[in-house]
């Protein structure tokens, strides 16, 4: 028998105005619902059962990418692309092969490296434990069951429509592993902000050969500048990422062209002008030019990129030092970059250009290393430690270049993966 109160809640809910309020209340939670299951942020908060999961990444359940290609950070940026692709899908990466050699310049030595050749296979899933994780083939259970998904390329394919096919494939769940396909798809569309990046980049630590070997590199600048430089301590040194190549003055000429912008192309006597004219360098300096080793080619007795310097600044480059057959001779292309990557994150003060991918990324590896000592601008004068310029781009004064750190705050890696000219000294 129904009780009194159980009549009174039914001409309650049977009179209009309460019908209509329970009824638009409805709606709203449905809208709100809908909503938020199509927002790209919410796929990122997609988590699997305890059961199948270490801190909230799924193991047993997989992404497989293709071979990664290209340039070593645009490889970078293509594996924390599949990492976070992996990450809204609610998955584990398989650990992705790299490209031992450029993808456009050596396409017949285009050989495949094992990511753990390079990066630390342990070290990257204790670090970003709980965010992203990588796993190896032996830890696929099934590989005869496996979903092929053809991501797109070329203009056609869209940010919007790789997003929409990226919701749509959270749901193919029935399969162990799901394998990408396409032509490269991991170096163009991007949907997550720098910060996410910048985690999976800081996971990212290089094997303990190649760190070696980038000690050796570093000792060995200090070194040749203690021996005309008589200072306490370590020697410090000044990296200078010199874009200078044919090609990459056809290719930033272009850019020029397009982007209407005169700020992307420097030449040497521009770089050597604005290295020259950094406030708080204390002379002698030693220099460390980062450059192709087409441009190390003697020319009337040593590298044309050593001569016309500022007295007080002296350089080098690996040949000078010595360490061009002796360190950097023995590897691929990749690791030689991987080397020198490390030695430019490690130098006391970097110049760099603000549309090469190689320099963005070193500058955001330097933004981290500032942020964690609670620098998050570098502005003033007391901000000399980790210190980053943009050469390409002119600073307060006239010859100076411009202070450069990372913008934390961007909603996606475009600036750093296609350059930008409105970097400036703050992290915020």
């Amino acid at each position: 028998m129904n009780s009194p109160s159980s009549y009174k809640n039914l001409r309650l809910f049977s009179k209009p105005i309460a019908f209509k309020c329970l009824v638009l209340v409805g709606i709203a939670l449905f809208y709100k619902a809908l909503f938020l299951s199509s927002s790209p942020r919410n796929l990122l908060s997609i988590r699997a059962s305890d059961s199948s999961s270490t801190y909230g990444v799924r193991t047993d359940k997989f992404l497989e990418a293709p071979q990664i290609v290209w340039g070593l950070n645009n490889q970078k940026i293509a594996f924390a692309r599949a990492c976070l692709t992996a990450r809204t899908m609610n998955r584990t990466l398989l650990m992705p092969s790299l490209s031992a050699s450029l993808f456009y310049k050596e396409v017949d030595k285009l050989l495949p490296i094992p990511f753990d050749k390079v990066f630390q296979f342990e070290r990257f899933n204790s670090l970003c434990n709980g965010f992203v994780r990588l796993a190896r083939f032996s830890d696929v259970r099934n590989r005869t069951q496996v979903f092929d998904l053809e991501k797109g390329s070329g203009r056609r394919w869209t940010v919007e429509r790789d997003l929409d096919q990226l919701k749509q494939s959270v749901s193919v769940d029935e399969f162990e592993v799901i394998n990408v396909k396409g032509k490269n798809p991991f170096l163009w569309h991007d949907h997550w902000p720098v910060k996410d990046y910048a985690k999976v980049f800081e996971c990212m630590v290089v094997v303990d050969e190649i760190s070696r070997e980038a000690d050796k590199v570093v000792t060995r600048i200090r070194q040749a500048g203690g021996d005309r430089i008589i200072m306490e301590g370590l020697v410090p040194f000044v990296a200078v990422h010199m874009r200078i190549e044919i090609d990459w003055m056809i290719h930033c000429k272009k850019l020029e062209q397009r982007q209407k912008v005169s700020e992307i192309c420097s030449s040497k006597r521009e770089i050597m002008e604005r290295v020259g004219n950094i406030s708080g360098l204390k002379t002698p300096t030693v220099l460390y030019l980062a450059v192709a080793d087409s441009l190390l080619e003697e020319k009337e007795g040593e590298s044309s990129v050593l001569a016309g310097w500022r007295e007080g600044l002296i350089p080098f480059e690996k040949k000078k030092l010595g360490v061009k057959e002796e360190v950097y001779g023995k590897y691929s292309y990749l690791i030689q970059s991987a080397i020198d990557y490390e030695v430019c994150l490690r130098a006391d003060v970097f110049v760099g250009n603000s549309f090469s991918t190689f320099s963005s990324l070193i500058v955001l590896g330097r933004t981290q290393k500032l942020r964690r000592l609670g620098v998050v601008s570098s502005c003033d004068d007391g901000g000399n430690v980790w210190r980053s310029y943009a050469y390409n781009l002119a600073g307060e004064s006239e010859g100076v270049p411009r202070r450069w750190m990372t913008n934390m705050t961007h909603s996606s890696l475009e600036a750093i993966s296609y350059g930008s000219n409105t970097v400036s000294c703050s992290s915020e």
